[in-house]
């Protein structure tokens, strides 16, 4: 139980969540750089597409991406105040840092009290059960 209530969710759902997402942003992406026409840019451009899909759906849609709607999650502030851009940012690129780490940063939220990640510690988040 996260502090103010909430019911933590489990890892295995999160990590489902993250696999659906990953595939709609992977999706989005391909699709923005074969409009662009440039695909030495695939990087850049996923990385943007995976900020801008963040962004929307964290700070504009009650803290759930379509993956994390789908298994009934979500992503609040520790404090319990509504996400900002800067913190749906540093989340998101922790994302990159638990991969860069050998996935410990993704393997932490197994063990962890709170069921965080690395990315989750940075932003000061939790994910719960819608």
């Amino acid at each position: 139980m996260a502090r103010g209530g909430y019911d933590l969710a489990d890892v295995g759902t999160r990590f489902i969540a993250l696999v659906i997402d990953t595939i709609i942003v992977g999706v989005i992406g391909g699709i923005v750089g074969v409009v662009l026409g440039n695909t030495g840019t695939g990087g850049i451009v996923g990385f943007l597409v995976g900020i801008g899909y963040q962004w929307y759906f964290l700070t504009q849609n009650n803290g759930q991406t379509p993956g994390k709607r789908l298994m009934g999650i979500r992503v609040i502030k520790v404090s319990g105040e509504p996400l900002t851009a800067v913190d749906v940012i540093v989340r998101y690129v922790g994302y990159f840092i638990n991969s860069f780490l050998l996935m410990l940063g993704w393997i932490w939220a197994i063990f962890d009290a709170n069921n965080q990640g690395l990315h989750d510690k940075l932003a000061g988040t939790y994910v719960v059960r819608a």
